[in-house]
């Protein structure tokens, strides 16, 4: 397959890609996700009156742990030693909704953008599972990778 395609192999075969003879370079991305909500569970969020407890404190360590598991979770992804993942959270009474963060760091060969994806997307499933009895009309959106350093390709903004 001559088509210049990374992860397939000259027969056409997924492969994972050697990424040895790459240097190792320090690599950030920064990803979100948006969770759509009626007014009075981003009230009751905000307040601390959810029925299963804490949503950001809970919401927060799924997408650490999401982030540490990304190899085990997207099929040709290179498991990797993260230097630091963080998890915030923007709460927009206007939308009404949350946007969920994920900063990911790692002196690595290859990029950190799927496991900023991944902490973003757990993070804001994580606060659907927490919220649903009170919403079950919450909608994911917008998972989007907002910026990425590191590596050949460079600075990367997802433009505004």
């Amino acid at each position: 397959m001559g088509d210049g395609l990374s992860h397939l192999d000259e027969q056409g075969r997924a492969r994972m890609v050697n990424v040895g003879e790459k240097p190792v370079t320090e690599r950030v991305c920064v990803a979100r996700a948006t969770l759509q909500m009626q007014a009075a569970t981003l009230a009751a969020i905000g307040e601390g009156r959810t029925p299963k407890g804490d949503v950001f404190a809970t919401a927060r360590l799924a997408g650490i742990q999401a982030a540490k598991r990304t190899g085990e979770w997207i099929p040709l992804a290179h498991p990797l030693l993260l230097d630091a993942v963080e998890v915030t959270f923007e709460a927009d009474p206007a939308g009404p909704c949350v946007r969920a963060l994920a900063t990911v760091r790692a002196h690595a060969r290859t990029g950190v953008e799927m496991e900023a994806l991944l902490a973003a997307a757990a993070a804001a499933l994580t606060i659907y599972d927490m919220c649903k009895a009170l919403d079950r009309g919450m909608t994911i959106s917008e998972i989007a990778l907002l910026q990425k350093s590191g590596g050949k390709s460079g600075v990367w903004e997802r433009p505004r």
